[in-house]
């Protein structure tokens, strides 16, 4: 049986914490759709053609820690903007979310565009502050050269690329659950995305 998640958001809302949370909780296959534009960007930023990468991209290609630098995630975001890109991609992310067991897939059009008919969507939101502040403790933790005012200025770059751009822009589903992760911790965020599966999956189980 197949059933499939849709979590989608902007960068540092918690939707990646939330869904690998989520994933582990129901025993659901996870993916980070992010990662296959991360990818890609790295490979652009490596002197690739976009659309070249996007049709040879590996799983391999999707470890590493470079793929979570600043650098590669400005890099995705204008690779992502690339209709031929994100086409070849699709057929990658379609299997992924119907593989049985169920599957769990983030990222910021995958309720809208990647697999509309998904049982459950969550679209994950916080303010671009609190955002911005949760990205330059996770990049200067890791020993990175960033500022707050910078992190808070690339955040907003990359959000309105992904707002604007017209193949597949960044929106919530209209019949997705909005979860505004502002004010909460992580554990009830993952409580109340929890919550609204369970219902579903209680609805399907007397369909």
């Amino acid at each position: 049986m197949s059933f499939t998640v849709a979590i989608d958001g902007p960068a540092a809302s918690g939707k990646g914490t939330i869904s690998r949370a989520v994933a582990d909780h129901f025993g659901f296959a996870h993916l980070d759709t992010g990662l296959l534009y991360r990818a890609v960007g790295r490979k652009v930023l490596d002197g690739v053609d976009p659309v070249q990468a996007a049709k040879a991209l590996q799983a391999e290609d999707l470890q590493g820690d470079e793929l979570r630098t600043s650098k590669v995630a400005q890099a995705a975001s204008k690779v992502a903007v690339i209709p031929e890109v994100r086409q070849a991609l699709l057929d990658f992310q379609h299997a992924f979310a119907l593989r049985n067991g169920g599957a769990v897939l983030d990222g910021r059009d995958i309720g809208t565009v990647i697999c509309p008919e998904a049982q459950v969507k969550l679209f994950v939101t916080a303010s671009d502050e609190v955002r911005a502040e949760r990205r330059y403790l996770e990049l200067s933790g890791k020993g990175q050269d960033v500022t707050r005012d910078g992190v808070l200025e690339d955040l907003r770059a990359r959000d309105a690329r992904d707002r604007e751009r017209e193949a597949a822009p960044m929106v919530a589903a209209k019949d997705a659950v909005v979860l505004d992760t502002s004010e909460m911790s992580i554990d009830e965020a993952v409580a109340k995305a929890v919550r609204v599966i369970d219902g579903r999956l209680s609805e399907d189980s007397l369909s």
